[in-house]
């Protein structure tokens, strides 16, 4: 039987309804946003790496050691008995080196630093006087007694060097000494008349 005809009703009604879109999800346009950025991204080392031969435009990327540190905002406190353990001797930990109080990563210079290099006596303990001095088998201590105020400014000169004068270095906390008696005896000069003049060459140039 066929649908009776009614002049009152409205175009279209009784006809079931068109389905509506689905809704395209949040995740789903993040997704293609991060897709797109990925492929911009790769797309700019490509081109970085035809131009420069490398993927960032000849910026060098800091170190892991160096992001985690800066995020733990440098502070860790070390005796000198555990500043030992970061002399290089043992591979799977970092090297370390401490003057007038600064703890710095020098990892990255083993081969001065680690065993067998050059400025390994300076490793895993605070020399500061050493530094000034060139003495480094007598004056290996942070005992800075006795030394003129320029011989200290010259120590400091060292340590600003380590803070922010290269970029394979960093500092990762400080060393905290016992006090030194003041009845003890100042360290004397060493034999080596040569000794000033490597002090102010060694330990810490920009070559290492």
């Amino acid at each position: 039987m066929s649908a009776r005809y009614d002049p009152k009703a409205k175009p279209g009604a009784g006809r079931r309804a068109r389905p509506a879109e689905p809704p395209v999800s949040l995740l789903a346009k993040i997704m293609q946003t991060l897709q797109v950025l990925t492929l911009m991204v790769a797309a700019a080392g490509a081109l970085s790496y035809m131009i420069n031969g490398n993927f960032t435009w000849n910026y060098k990327l800091p170190s892991w050691r160096r992001i985690q540190n800066t995020w733990m905002a440098s502070n860790r406190v070390f005796t000198p008995e555990e500043l030992k353990l970061y002399d290089g001797t043992d591979p799977s930990k970092p090297i370390y080196l401490a003057i007038m109080g600064d703890v710095f990563d020098v990892t990255e210079g083993r081969s001065y630093y680690g065993p067998g290099g050059g400025y390994h006596f300076f490793a895993g303990r605070d020399a500061a006087r050493a530094y000034i001095t060139g003495c480094f088998q007598t004056h290996l201590t942070h005992d800075i007694r006795g030394l003129t105020p320029d011989q200290i400014k010259g120590i400091d000169d060292w340590r600003q060097f380590y803070t922010s004068g290269s970029e394979k270095y960093f500092k990762v906390g400080r060393v905290v000494h016992e006090p030194i008696d003041p009845k003890t005896p100042i360290p004397p000069p060493c034999d080596d008349g040569a000794s000033a003049e490597q002090g102010q060459a060694a330990a810490g140039t920009s070559s290492s």
